[in-house]
Parts: structure tokens; C-alpha cells; sequence
């Protein structure tokens, strides 16, 4: 795949809510929560401050990666800061698709880019990941359960 080719080919940056140029803590209300991990790459300053202490290459890192970003998702509560926590909880979310997708297959890849696209054989991948995407897991699902999280998610 050449640099720069998107890797949804029917990707529209027109119509995605998030865009790089905000600054998402002066203008919360520019905030989309979205599906899933959406806009987690891309909303700043929270990209910044909590993607730097993403990490799942193993069991240990994935767990001192996911205490940090979860102690970040609390300060963001204790801030009274939406869409910082929100921001974590997405960045816990990733850390376990992203985890499982390695575990799944070879490289992370789950599409063969010279073959159309095509699915690629599951169960090719490191099952070292499937440890490390058991520990974000849980702390994904303990920040969209915490209440003052929910709260603040139906406001």
C-alpha cells in the first residue's frame, strides 16, 4: 500500500466528525463520541497525552499501559473533563481490539493489501497478545461501567 492511500477506500474526511486542526479541550462541544474508537487517533491534546503510554507488546507492558491510561481516564472524571476520559476509554478499547487483532493474526494484519483485500487465515498470530488483550480489556470494561463515567456519557 502506498503512503498516504487511505485504508478504507470509500473514506469520506469531508464528513468525519473529528478533525486534526481542533483542540478538543478548548471546544468539548465539537466532541462526537462516536462508535467505538472513532476519532481516537486524531483528537488532540488527548492523542498526545495518552497514546504516548499505549502499549501492548506484552503481558507486563500491557499492563502498566493500561493502569496509566486508566489513572489518566480518572483524572479526566475528577476534571470534570468528557471527553478526556471518553478519549481514554477509547484508547483502553483499542488496546484490546488491538491486542486480539495480533493475537488473531500474523503482523496485526487481518486483509491481504496485494490480494484485493482479501481475509487473511486467523489463528496465524501470537497468543502472547491474547494475555495482554485480557489485561485492557478489563479496564476498558471498568471505565464505560464507572458511574460518574456513564453519567457524564448520558448528559
Amino acid at each position: 500500500m502506498r503512503k498516504g492511500t487511505p485504508t478504507c477506500p470509500n473514506f469520506n474526511n469531508e464528513k468525519y466528525a473529528w478533525k486534526p486542526d481542533v483542540d478538543y479541550r478548548k471546544h468539548p462541544e465539537l466532541y462526537r463520541i462516536g462508535k467505538g474508537e472513532q476519532g481516537v487517533l486524531i483528537c488532540e491534546p488527548y492523542k498526545s497525552e495518552i497514546g504516548q503510554n499505549w502499549r501492548s507488546k506484552t503481558e507486563v507492558i500491557a499492563v502498566e499501559s493500561s493502569d496509566k491510561i486508566y489513572v489518566q481516564f480518572l483524572d479526566y472524571l475528577a476534571s470534570n473533563d468528557f471527553v478526556g476520559a471518553d478519549m481514554a476509554r477509547k484508547y483502553l478499547q483499542m488496546g484490546y481490539t488491538r491486542a486480539r487483532r495480533h493475537a488473531n493474526y500474523k503482523g496485526g494484519r487481518k486483509y491481504d493489501a496485494e490480494n484485493k483485500y482479501a481475509l487473511l487465515e486467523r489463528g496465524t498470530g501470537e497468543q502472547v497478545k491474547a494475555k495482554a488483550d485480557a489485561i485492557f480489556y478489563a479496564k476498558w470494561k471498568a471505565a464505560e461501567h464507572h458511574q460518574t463515567y456513564a453519567a457524564m456519557k448520558t448528559d
